[in-house]
């Protein structure tokens, strides 16, 4: 039974079914869990969100008046049976070794490579050559090193891209993201580079679509979306004779635009019938396409982008996209956020392990109404203040606001 309460009235032991408010002004990624430590009980109590709901069927009530209902301490556990093997825990997050204006340099420089490496390789498509994997690895390599020196570079600059671009810097895109998201579910380097092959080739079957139908600015008739989705098992059918593309790379190429409800294309394979690296592929490809400039939409805040994915259910596997977030963040770079004191700010880098409190810079009061100077704001570090939502991009149509956190030689890097 599902019932309305106060945040104050959460105890230990509870089923909270969801808070009252947008996903972001709470600082958990998901709801519909047991609050079974004090820590969680802690941060819901602190997240300033006034009421919630409860699943009294899944876990305890509100207690009645009197009952006393501190957490008591829990019963010594029984003699083990047999010596349990521990699951290993996840890894810690790998520090940057690398500031990000100093890497968003270097990591302009990759991207610059890499759209001239993707647009050779769909040349080479269309004229009916053999797509070559072992020669995309000194690209992979470079995206690779990158991601590992500071994971939110590459990432975040990647997403920037022209209407003309799109088709090309999304494979360097989702190469880079499927390297990060890799790296955050415990892949080694290796894996993590055949992931980032499996990115950076999963849209090859796009070589072979007509250019007035994949550039096309407005809507696709039906009998162009069904041509448009046959670029999976196009890309497929070329992998397959290419040299160097393993197991992974055919997987993605196949099955990036399959959900786990089994409601996606070519196959409408769900749950387990979808390999891990499908899975992981779906996510990366669709957080690019949606945060960028296409040629018949303008991309989507980043943060807005992954408030949408945890509300499309049945798409993404849950866990993965769990990870996904902790990988770009809550508030990814490039994000516009409020502040409670009423500045509006734009997320510049991100915190290894705190997804919800990145590094801002502030450039707007609304109690003022006017400009303020940039000011950097480190969220894991300052408590003065805290996001308390998003803040919506259309707002801010036709200023440039990308300057705030990319440094003008990157920028210059990139042309």
């Amino acid at each position: 039974m599902l019932k309305k309460i106060s945040v104050s009235d959460l105890r230990l032991g509870m089923h909270l079914h969801g808070f009252e408010g947008s996903w972001m002004d709470h600082p958990f990624w998901r709801t519909r869990f047991v609050i079974d430590d004090p820590k969680t009980l802690a941060q819901a109590h602190q997240s300033g969100v006034r009421e919630c709901w409860i699943d009294t069927s899944l876990g305890l009530d509100v207690a009645p008046a009197g009952v006393d209902v501190r957490p008591r301490p829990p019963a010594p556990p029984p003699p083990p049976v047999a010596a349990a093997v521990p699951s290993p825990a996840p890894p810690p997050p790998r520090p940057p070794t690398t500031t990000m204006a100093e890497e968003l340099q270097a990591a302009a420089a990759v991207c610059k490579r890499g759209r001239e490496a993707v647009v050779s390789m769909f040349s080479d498509a269309r004229l009916g050559r053999a797509i070559d994997g072992e020669a995309c690895m000194p690209l992979v390599e470079q995206v690779t090193e990158s991601v590992f020196r500071n994971p939110g570079a590459l990432v975040s600059l990647a997403r920037l891209k022209t209407h003309d671009d799109y088709t090309y810097m999304h494979s360097v895109a989702v190469c880079a993201l499927m390297v990060a998201l890799g790296r955050q579910l415990g892949a080694d380097d290796t894996e993590c580079r055949r992931l980032g092959l499996a990115g950076l080739l999963h849209d090859i079957g796009k070589a072979l679509m007509p250019s007035d139908v994949l550039n096309k600015p407005g809507k696709l008739t039906d009998r162009e979306f069904d041509v448009m989705r046959s670029h999976p098992e196009r890309g497929h059918h070329l992998l397959q004779e290419a040299r160097g593309a393993g197991s992974d790379a055919l997987e993605v190429c196949l099955h990036h635009h399959e959900r786990v409800d089994g409601t996606g294309y070519p196959h409408k394979l769900s749950g387990d019938a979808l390999t891990r690296e499908a899975r992981m592929g779906a996510v990366c490809d669709v957080y690019d396409a949606i945060t960028s400039n296409r040629p018949y939409k303008a991309g989507w805040d980043p943060a807005e982008s992954i408030a949408r994915m945890v509300s499309w259910k049945g798409h993404f596997d849950e866990a993965i996209l769990a990870a996904f977030v902790r990988s770009v963040g809550i508030y990814p770079t490039g994000s516009l956020v409020r502040m409670e004191s009423g500045r509006i700010g734009i997320v510049v880098e991100q915190n290894p392990g705190k997804p919800a409190a990145p590094v801002l810079s502030l450039f707007y009061s609304t109690r003022a109404a006017m400009p303020i100077p940039p000011l950097r704001l480190d969220l894991a570090q300052a408590a003065s203040d805290r996001i308390v939502g998003r803040e919506p991009a259309q707002n801010w149509a036709g200023r440039s606001l990308d300057e705030l956190w990319l440094p003008p030689e990157a920028a210059r890097a990139r042309r």
